[in-house]
């Protein structure tokens, strides 16, 4: 069975036709910087990269795009859409109905809707990769797979906020963490490399994209993550603001003479690095800044290194040490100025990072100082693959 995964980001898309019969990857794209000036598609077949320069609105016209590229007589894989068996989709919040995997029905949609003010950025990007699948493979089986569903084994001291009770019990007010696809795979995928029982193993995962989460991986089960209610709560990302004291929105409300919903708006897509640097929600974008002398995108960036910082620290304690530190996603990856700047100072827990073995981007790397107590990973993240075999799981053996 040829499955696709798509995996929709608050600014990009991801997606990989899946030959499920041994895993491997027939295409895999994606397609970047959507509703920033410069999008752009890149897939790749057989080692062979195509890159089409598009400027797309939104992520229907990311899915279209991709759906053309897939389907292309010249560089595409497939004649047309009915050769794709199933589709996975990523989908960022299932609030508490849903704690695994579901094939996709009307009532489903609905749930991802009805969980839109909680995921304001992924949640309507989810809704419109399915419709747009929908509308060309309408009889193909669709399945979601929830961000959530790893962090479900938090115990309340984690998932509880400090409010009156009656809001967790009538509104299931709570932490429910995000990411947790490429939790669950880093997670697992670090223990092989170390050659150990993930059951033995306290990890700090680093999620660290356009959006970005820590989580707390202690003998393979997540006891603590950064994000919270929403993806807004945690270290600065692209356009969100990370945590905050309660207290500036409504000092910032009252004097600018704000309603909720804007000042939400404005902490999840107008904040971020784009807030304090004023130049943009992209790292790259404001590294290159920062690199110019431009003061404030040089303090976006030490703000992140900081909360990262934090969090690792925390985590070690939550869990009574550490065994490993694991970066992944685009900036985790890719950022090895980034991981020079988080784990400096860090050697009181441990952590001693070999600086020539750090430079390296997009692969599988132990980046950590031969005496290093703790081991520091790069691990890709493969979101898709965990997708693909739970559709596969959900929609049957072809």
């Amino acid at each position: 069975m040829k499955i696709l995964v798509v995996n929709a980001g608050s600014s990009s898309l991801k997606y990989q036709l899946i030959n499920m019969e041994d895993e491997s990857t027939i295409a895999q794209g994606l397609v970047e910087r959507i509703g920033i000036e410069g999008g752009k598609l890149t897939q790749k077949v057989k080692g062979e990269k195509r890159v089409l320069q598009k400027d797309l609105k939104d992520h229907l016209e990311a899915v279209g795009m991709m759906i053309a590229a897939l389907t292309d007589k010249e560089f595409g894989v497939i004649s047309s859409m009915d050769e794709i068996g199933a589709v996975g989709h990523r989908v960022l919040h299932g609030g508490e109905k849903f704690t695994e995997s579901v094939v996709i029905n009307d009532t489903v949609m609905d749930a991802i809707r009805e969980n839109i003010p909680l995921g304001p950025l992924h949640n309507p990007a989810n809704l419109m990769g399915i419709k747009a699948c929908q509308e060309v493979m309408p009889n193909t089986p669709m399945v979601a797979v929830f961000d959530t569903a790893f962090h479900q084994t938090m115990p309340p001291k984690s998932f509880l906020y400090g409010v009156p009770i009656d809001y967790y019990k009538r509104l299931h007010v709570r932490r429910y963490g995000f990411h947790g696809t490429s939790h669950r795979y880093v997670s697992k995928r670090a223990a092989e490399l170390l050659g150990r029982p993930i059951e033995e193993l306290r990890l700090v995962t680093c999620h660290l994209g356009n959006g970005s989460s820590m989580a707390a991986v202690q003998y393979g089960k997540c006891v603590d993550t950064s994000m919270g209610l929403t993806p807004l709560e945690g270290v600065l990302m692209g356009t969100r603001s990370g945590s905050l004291d309660p207290a500036v929105l409504q000092f910032i409300m009252n004097h600018d003479h704000l309603d909720i919903n804007q000042m939400l708006d404005i902490l999840n897509k107008k904040s971020g690095f784009l807030g304090i640097s004023g130049i943009s929600s992209d790292m790259r974008d404001v590294e290159e800044a920062a690199a110019e002398g431009h003061e404030y995108s040089q303090i976006a960036i030490d703000m992140l290194y900081q909360g990262i910082k934090k969090y690792i620290a925390a985590y070690a304690a939550v869990m009574g040490g550490v065994d490993a530190v694991i970066f992944t996603a685009g900036i985790g990856e890719n950022g090895y100025e980034l991981r020079e700047g988080v784990l400096e100072g860090m050697e009181f827990l441990g952590i001693k990072l070999d600086r020539e073995k750090n430079k390296v981007r997009g692969k599988e790397a132990e980046i950590s100082a031969p005496d290093s107590k703790v081991k520091v990973l790069v691990v890709p993240t493969n979101e898709e693959i965990v997708i693909a075999r739970d559709t596969l799981e959900l929609v049957g053996q072809a």
